[in-house]
This record gives C-alpha cells, sequence and structure tokens, in this order.
C-alpha cells in the first residue's frame, strides 16, 4: 500500500478509511480553496438507500418504452425519477434539485419520450453545460426509443456544423446541445427555436459557472410561451434562481439533494511539502489499488503537460480539456471506459461529461477553486452503489 512518505501522519494510507482531513494548521493560503476545511470521512452506504414509492410499470409510459426500460436492467426507480416523472408527465413545470449520478436524465427522458410518442409533432430541446453532457443524453435516449421510430440530433461545438444542419432539416424529435452552438445555429436560420414546446435545462449551475448566462438568455427569449419547461440544477445560488423564475411557470419542486457523492467516497489530503508533485503522483499510480484513475488539473495547458510527463513514464493515460476536439474528448473517455488507459486527466470544464461508474480514485493534483467544483469532482467516483476514494494535493 501507498504512505505518503513526505508527511505519514497527515497523508493518504491505504490500510486506513482516513489520515488526517479534519486537521486543520495556521499557516495561511493563497489558493482560493483549502480543502482542508471540508474533506470528510465516508459514511455508511446504508444511510443513502433510498426506497421507491412506485415501479416504472406504475407510471403511465409507452409500452415500447416500457420493454426498453426493463431491456436495460432498470428495476426501481431512483429517487429523482420516483418523484418527477408523475409531474412531467401531467405537463407541469418543474424544477429539479440534484446531484449528477441520480438518474436525472432518464427521469426528463422517459415521460418525454412518452409524451412525443403521442404526438409525433411535438419537439423537445435540451440544453447541456458540456459536449459531453450532451453525447450522453443522446446515448441514453437512442437505448430509450429502440424500435420506437423517434430521431435526435446532437448539436455541439467541436463537430461538423454542416452535418448538424442537414440532420436538423431532417426535423428530429429532439435537439440535444451546447448553448454555443444552439445559439449559432439559431443566428444562422437553421435552428428555429420557437418550434420546441418542450425545454430542458440540464444542470443549469454549471452552465452559469462557464459563463453561459447570455446565451441562456437569449435561447429563453426565443422559446415559445406556450411550452413544458424542465429545470435541473445540484445547487441554486441567486444567479441561477433568476433564470429558474424567468424560464418557468408555477413550477413543481423536487428536492434529492442527499449529499451522496460525498457519503460514497473516502476523501484525503496529500501534503506533498516541496516534493515535485508529478513524482507524488507516481508513487500512487504504481500501487495496484489505483486501477481507474481521474486526475484534475487547472488548466488545459497543465493537463497536457502532465499527460506527457505520465507517458513518458510508461503510464497508459489519456486527457480531455477545451483545447481538444469533440471525437479526440470522446476518444479519451471511452479509453477510460474500456480499461484501454489507468489515468484520465480532466479539467473542470469538460468534467461535467464524465460518467463512468467503476472509477476507483479521483486525484486532485490541483485543489478546485471552488467548494462545488470539490463536490463535482468527488462525485465522479464512488458512484453506483461502489465506494470511492478522492485524493487531494496540497503544496
Amino acid at each position: 500500500m501507498y504512505q505518503n512518505r513526505h508527511n505519514p501522519s497527515r497523508g493518504y494510507n491505504g490500510n486506513s478509511r482516513h489520515q488526517g482531513g479534519r486537521r486543520f494548521n495556521n499557516r495561511g493560503s493563497k489558493r482560493p480553496l483549502d480543502p482542508r476545511m471540508f474533506v470528510k470521512k465516508a459514511a455508511p452506504l446504508i444511510e443513502t438507500q433510498y426506497e421507491p414509492k412506485n415501479a416504472f410499470t406504475d407510471f403511465a409510459l409507452n409500452g415500447l418504452l416500457q420493454n426498453n426500460i426493463a431491456a436495460r436492467g432498470y428495476t426501481k426507480p431512483t429517487a429523482i425519477q420516483d418523484q418527477v416523472i408523475k409531474p412531467i408527465l401531467e405537463g407541469n413545470d418543474l424544477v429539479g434539485i440534484a446531484d449528477t449520478g441520480t438518474g436525472k436524465t432518464a427521469a426528463f427522458l422517459l415521460p418525454l419520450i412518452t409524451k412525443i410518442s403521442k404526438d409525433r409533432n411535438q419537439k423537445v430541446l435540451i440544453v447541456t453545460p458540456t459536449r459531453e453532457l450532451a453525447s450522453q443524453i443522446q446515448d441514453e435516449l437512442r437505448a430509450f426509443t429502440k424500435n420506437m421510430g423517434i430521431y435526435s440530433t446532437v448539436c455541439i461545438g467541436g463537430a461538423s456544423i454542416h452535418v448538424q444542419s442537414r440532420q436538423l432539416s431532417r426535423r428530429p424529435h429532439f435537439v440535444i446541445g451546447t448553448p454555443g452552438r444552439i445559439m449559432d445555429l439559431e443566428k444562422r436560420r437553421i435552428l428555429n427555436l420557437t418550434e420546441f414546446t418542450n425545454v430542458v435545462l440540464d444542470e443549469v449551475d454549471r452552465m452559469l459557472d462557464m459563463g453561459f448566462i447570455g446565451d441562456m438568455k437569449y435561447i429563453i427569449s426565443l422559446l415559445p410561451e406556450n411550452r413544458q419547461s424542465l429545470f435541473f440544477s445540484a445547487t441554486m445560488p441567486d444567479s441561477t434562481r433568476a433564470i429558474m423564475n424567468s424560464f418557468l411557470k408555477n413550477p413543481v419542486t423536487v428536492s434529492v439533494k442527499t449529499g451522496a457523492a460525498s457519503q460514497n467516497v473516502d476523501q484525503s489530503i496529500i501534503e506533498t511539502r516541496g516534493k515535485d508533485k508529478v513524482e507524488v503522483l507516481h508513487d500512487l499510480l504504481i500501487q495496484k489499488e489505483f486501477k481507474k484513475v481521474l486526475v484534475f488539473g487547472r488548466t488545459k495547458w497543465g493537463v497536457s503537460k502532465l499527460e506527457r510527463d505520465l507517458l513518458d513514464r510508461g503510464f497508459k493515460a489519456a486527457s480531455i480539456h477545451g483545447n481538444k476536439t469533440q471525437a479526440q474528448r470522446q476518444r479519451s473517455l471511452n479509453k477510460l471506459q474500456n480499461n484501454e488507459v489507468q489515468v484520465l486527466l480532466a479539467t473542470d470544464v469538460v468534467s461535467r461529461g464524465i460518467d463512468i461508474n467503476d472509477i476507483s480514485h479521483v486525484i486532485n493534483y490541483n485543489p478546485p477553486e471552488t467548494y462545488e467544483d470539490y463536490i463535482h469532482r468527488i462525485g465522479r467516483t464512488g458512484r453506483a452503489g461502489n465506494m470511492g476514494i478522492a485524493l487531494t494535493f496540497i503544496d
């Protein structure tokens, strides 16, 4: 097992669940965030169990859709699915407050697919913060709509706008996209936002963090008055609430914020104390328990450099960041998913699209800038009933 030789009493030790995450010192820090203040020991998984009141068969979903749900092995709804499917089917506007990894994509897709199956003139616009999340929603949508004759298009940067234009000309039932590309297509008169009678804003807090507030306001201003609007966010700061109030009418509000990410994840600090951080990371990655590792860096340049360093040391590594094309980013994700690489390096900008259930470790090579970013990062591990480990490097 790896032991933090640089500060054994406070670092990560594979034989112990937590070694000093709650200890504090009085040294000043110039960093915008000091994770020492909130690193927690993981809580037992039993505390996060949710018993749904409904089965999927209890909902008035399309029959073919029910077959596809069963084929995917879905048995019990998650908390968010259990509580939002019915009000969406009833046509209500809705606010869903939920962390990533709680099943919210299926929560809004299932009732909207049923709505489209009843009226093929309906159209759905889904707006997401990242290309990866848009692609994952598309993958889930395709699985749920198998043999149903329901079509969709992903409209994101980093992919051919001409191909997307051709796909839109076929009038798909679902359009899934990022704010910038949706605006670009609208301004070119390729995408008519007034046609969308159903709109989903997904991970709104993250879109605001990424500077999309102007784009979101513009998109909302062009939507038809008569529509069903669904709004999902992990947090609800004032800026998010302002967008919500301009977007929704008499919404049903469902909150399933449980803090499950921190409860399923063992968190600890590694103080490098002046030693080269690449050397510390190397010492971790050679340990057999570090099987599928996600490493977060602060900048695109830093992530690219670290990737080269790890490759030079013989590690199987890949990276995703804003300078990568969508195809490159998807290939890197697939390599981690398929165990072709041990390490995936990422920046916060693209992290929302990382949805892989068996990530063993998250390593904050550079500390995040906000508490929300920290919670989101560590939530990439400890998913689907597994325990995970999150380590944060402190100089």
